[in-house]
């Protein structure tokens, strides 16, 4: 049974030892073709000098009001579980 433990132990550790020798290099992924569209165009489109508020707040706006709204949810939920109740 230890033998089993063992050998799943190293079937796991060499995955992800293989996955991450296959992913790309940190700081370095690869430019989609929509990449260079919103770094020339997102001063001219949205007003804005920084690409990343830019594709946040005018391309993107939608989803991150959705974001937004799933974060205010679940903060809500938490605090309505651990609320005290007085007696």
């Amino acid at each position: 049974m230890k033998w089993v433990r063992v050998g799943a132990l190293l079937l796991v550790v060499g995955f992800l030892m293989g996955a991450a020798a296959w992913m790309h290099p940190f700081g370095r992924p690869p430019l989609a073709e929509m990449d260079g569209y919103f770094i020339l165009n997102a001063q001219a489109e949205a007003g804005a000098n920084n690409v990343v508020t830019s594709v946040v707040f005018d391309y993107r706006g939608f989803d991150t009001l959705g974001e937004a709204t799933v974060l205010f949810c679940a903060v809500v939920g938490v605090a309505l579980l651990l609320r005290k109740v007085a007696k």
